[in-house]
């Protein structure tokens, strides 16, 4: 008797054999492997494959309840709201995807389909925000299927994932920073998140972005709150700099209310908006440096202290230009739109 998921590929491959037979592949199409034998079988579109292969990923799911009030189920998963809650901490392992997207680098991780899940191997040079019991969100690419991409979860208590951790940071050195190896680690289906990644990156990357908004908006607030805790003491001469307060002030109001229009719809799709919040992103970067810069400069000697937060402010910005896109990877993506 077929297994459950073997019944599922049948109907969707029987679904794309029926929907194939009157048409005519134009452009990329799927190479049956070396075991399957096909004659007289249309050419399949990659598109279309692309297109069904959302209704083949799926993650387990149970009716829990019925909300008698909403008229409406009440559905059950493994984690539900574990993570957002706090019950279960994470992070996201998204610097190597992204930077693969945009062609800078290739996938480090290598998966490939076995029964009730994935085999993954390889490793990820930087993740942060993890610990033995935590979980985070990553992306693999299928060695049994060319141009395959699958995002799952990874278990970090999982025996053949190997958390090692990094070298010290300059700053933000308590994030819990670790290199990731993955020994042909088990995932199974539940973890998986989709396994057309693609579709699914698209709808989350602009919240993913806008998520890192937080980090510079805070920064540019805390420097311009040292520029004018020396305004008393040394405004009579700080006045000479090119870059005031009042100037980050308006700067940082206008970050903020931009950051939240666009947050306010984190699921668009749509090119332009993407375009503006890859922007955004930059601005916020080259904005985070610049206030840092200013703040050291307005402070003068007492900012070059190593305890005083202006130079810790300075060093922090840095990781807002450089993290994951970083500045010249945002340069890319724009030049490219």
């Amino acid at each position: 008797m077929q297994s459950r998921p073997q019944r599922k590929w049948m109907y969707v491959g029987a679904f794309l054999l029926f929907i194939c037979a009157g048409l005519k592949a134009q452009g990329p199409v799927i190479t049956p492997p070396e075991s399957i034998i096909a004659e007289n079988v249309p050419s399949i579109p990659a598109s279309l494959a692309e297109t069904a292969g959302r209704y083949g990923a799926y993650r387990s799911a149970g009716l829990s309840d019925w909300n008698p009030e909403k008229l409406e189920m009440l559905i059950a998963t493994r984690f539900g709201d574990s993570f957002s809650s706090g019950r279960v901490l994470g992070g996201t392992g998204l610097s190597n995807p992204m930077k693969s997207f945009s062609g800078i680098e290739r996938l480090k991780l290598k998966g490939r389909k076995v029964e009730g899940g994935y085999i993954v191997r390889g490793a990820l040079p930087c993740v942060s925000n993890l610990g033995a019991e935590h979980y985070f969100g990553t992306i693999f690419e299928r060695d049994d299927e060319p141009g395959g991409i699958v995002m799952f979860l990874a278990d970090c208590s999982d025996s053949a994932i190997t958390l090692q951790p990094c070298k010290p940071f300059l700053a933000m050195d308590g994030t819990g920073t670790y290199g990731v190896q993955f020994r042909d680690a088990f995932v199974p289906d539940e973890l998986i998140l989709a396994e057309q990644a693609g579709p699914f990156v698209k709808k989350i990357r602009a919240g993913f972005i806008l998520l890192q908004a937080g980090m510079a908006l805070g920064l540019i607030k805390d420097c311009i709150a040292i520029m004018d805790e020396v305004d008393a003491s040394l405004g009579h001469v700080n006045r000479y700099l090119p870059q005031q307060p009042v100037q980050f002030r308006e700067l940082h109001a206008e970050f903020e209310k931009e950051t939240m229009a666009l947050a306010s719809d984190p699921y668009n799709a749509d090119d332009s908006y993407w375009r503006r919040v890859v922007a955004l992103r930059l601005r916020l970067g080259d904005a985070a440096v610049a206030a840092a810069h200013a703040a050291m400069l307005h402070c003068g000697a007492r900012g070059y202290l190593r305890s005083h937060r202006a130079q810790r402010r300075l060093r922090e910005a840095y990781f807002v230009a450089i993290v994951t896109p970083a500045t010249k990877q945002l340069r890319k993506m724009l030049a490219e739109f």
